[in-house]
């Protein structure tokens, strides 16, 4: 009796785990398609003020916390992936997170962009030295090339440097990409601008 109640409750365990997974997969790609439509959106308004001649200016542009910024679009992998405000737990469940205290294109400076590993970078992995990257935000489209790539220690931010002296693009992931769990290491690309 003890054994049957135990695989029973073993049973149940594992169903409500798989459950949770499920939601939280189904969640996380619902709050991203969101933030895609809302960036989609941003942009589209900003593109029709710009045509009448009033250009938004790359220096004013600082989205609020959780805010849809702009959409990364990553041709090789066909994505399309929606730019949020942050890197926080709830603002990486909604896209690619943009490090808060980091640029953006034409601010001339280091521009650091975070994403999941099993999320909006599941396949980040497939990309190669020399793949394009385009950032699309209300002010314009800046296109960037993959110049290396960099694995560190999950503790080593000695990458998110924060220089304001030339304009990089930096796409970070947790690494191994097949890892369960907390990832021990950290995926850095790098790309300059085209």
């Amino acid at each position: 009796m003890k054994v049957k109640m135990l695989s029973f409750l073993l049973m149940t365990a594992g169903l409500a785990i798989f459950a949770y997974g499920g939601w939280k997969i189904f969640d996380m790609n619902r709050q991203t398609d969101i933030s895609l439509t809302e960036a989609k959106e941003a942009i589209a308004s900003s593109q029709s003020v710009r045509s009448a001649k009033h250009p938004s200016a790359p220096a004013s542009f600082k989205p609020a916390n959780g805010e849809a910024a702009g959409i990364l679009h990553i041709p090789r992998l066909g994505a399309q992936l929606p730019i949020v405000e942050g890197t926080s737990p709830d603002d990486l469940e909604k896209g690619v997170g943009h490090y808060k205290d980091s640029y953006y294109p034409k601010q001339n400076g280091q521009i650091v962009l975070s994403g999941h590993r099993d999320t909006v970078f599941r396949r980040t992995g497939e990309l190669e030295i020399g793949d394009k990257l385009k950032i699309e935000l209300p002010y314009g489209s800046f296109e960037y090339e993959i110049t290396h790539t960099k694995i560190v220690d999950q503790d080593d931010t000695s990458i998110i440097t924060l220089q304001h002296e030339k304009e990089e693009l930096l796409l970070t992931t947790c690494y191994p990409f097949s890892y369960v769990g907390n990832a021990p290491e950290r995926y850095i690309m790098y790309a300059k601008p085209l």
